[in-house]
């Protein structure tokens, strides 16, 4: 299991790469808020 450090850091990468301006693809860009809205579940369930 991934400790809370690791999963935000990951978060924040993926926050900031769906908020480039490279990540123009809409595809790509649904998969990267996918991703985002699950790492965020994840957080807030750990601290609950």
């Amino acid at each position: 299991m991934r400790d809370e450090a690791e999963i935000r850091e990951q978060y924040e990468f993926l926050a900031e790469q769906l908020e480039s301006d490279e990540m123009n693809h809409q595809s790509v860009k649904q998969m990267f808020t996918y991703y985002k809205r699950a790492l965020g579940w994840v957080l807030e369930e750990e601290h609950i």
